[in-house]
């Protein structure tokens, strides 16, 4: 007797298919191994070796995925970057007012602290010795255009009588994206805020102020 074969089911896998795939599996799991240990140590002071180590290789056998140290942690930012970076852009699209688009821009930055974290974490310690380096430069360019995003929303909500026209939309983008980035530091998942918590909170403070009653604090002269 024989089988009918059911003409739904997917093809098998092919031997070629499937190694492709371990490789590309084997290749993102190097890459978040050797960001936790970036971000632990120091891209600096990460040797190849304490890679291959740490995943179990020999360092000849790492280097059948990336032909540097230089390019995993290439790998590593700008995967990040190209994320965040689409996120703002989605948001900036949206069409929403000032004020709502500029909170979905807090939510997007605090968003990142669980699943960029190591990134972010190189992106703080090591950022001034990379971009020393040319094939670096994109990390200056994504500095430039994250910061334009944000500068041009306040100003939009200074233009619609949404924010105070009192203060400087730059330093003010610096304060927030300082806030958010080092809040890596100090925030653990699984404690009494949630990343959507932490947004939700300092979207309060940042909008709504810390003091109650009239403004105490006068625009500049």
């Amino acid at each position: 007797m024989t089988t009918r074969k059911n003409p739904t089911a997917a093809p098998p896998k092919t031997k070629r298919a499937a190694a492709s795939g371990s490789a590309s599996e084997r290749r993102d799991h190097l890459v978040k191994l050797a960001a936790e240990i970036f971000a632990r140590k120091g891209f600096q002071a990460t040797t190849v070796r304490e890679i291959a180590n740490e995943a179990g290789i020999l360092s000849g056998s790492l280097y059948h995925h990336f032909d540097s140290k230089e390019t995993i942690v290439d790998e590593v930012l700008s995967t990040f970057l190209d994320d965040l970076i689409a996120r703002y852009r989605a948001a900036l699209e949206s069409g929403g007012d000032p004020r709502t688009v500029l909170s979905e821009m807090v939510r997007i930055g605090f968003g990142t602290l669980e699943p960029h974290r190591a990134a972010i974490t190189v992106m703080q310690n090591d950022w001034n010795y990379l971009r020393q380096f040319p094939r670096f430069n994109y990390l200056v360019k994504a500095e430039d255009d994250v910061e334009q995003m944000w500068v041009r929303q306040i100003k939009a909500g200074q233009a619609a009588g949404q924010f105070r026209a009192d203060v400087d939309p730059k330093l003010t983008y610096r304060m927030i994206r300082d806030t958010i980035w080092v809040a890596v530091r100090w925030f653990r998942p699984g404690g009494r805020l949630n990343t959507a918590g932490l947004a939700e909170h300092y979207i309060t403070v940042l909008f709504d102020g810390l003091a109650t009653g009239e403004r105490t604090t006068q625009p500049q002269a």
